[in-house]
């Protein structure tokens, strides 16, 4: 894989030389009413490039933020029902064995009776 990204990264590293090469007229940028810049075309492109890969970067760590927010939600979550089922299960076997002993004592109420 590491190969595979280093030749992707030889690939467009060596197309915008190229095209930084063959692009070298000025052309004007404005940014804001009063600020006008000059720069060649290349120039320009890289910057723009630049600016959103940073943006993709940013936006890759805020959603890799919210996804690991999220699971440690969904863990809690889960740990809470486990103790849920885990507190439900001991008051069914607590309430079967309860009845289980109510049982025997109506057998042995019906014994005493028929004697």
């Amino acid at each position: 894989m590491r190969q595979i990204n280093f030749v992707v990264f030889f690939i467009v590293a060596l197309a915008l030389v190229l095209f930084a090469l063959e692009n070298t007229s000025p052309a004007s940028i404005q940014i804001i009413p009063q600020l006008k810049v000059a720069a060649p075309i290349s120039v320009e492109l890289i910057l723009a490039m630049g600016l959103g890969a940073v943006l993709a970067w940013i936006f890759s760590v805020w959603s890799g933020l919210q996804k690991s927010i999220e699971m440690r939600n969904k863990n809690v979550q889960i740990q809470n029902l486990q103790e849920t089922v885990q507190n439900l299960s001991v008051e069914i076997e607590e309430r079967k064995r309860l009845v289980s002993a109510s049982a025997i004592d109506v057998e042995i109420d019906e014994d005493k009776s028929k004697n």
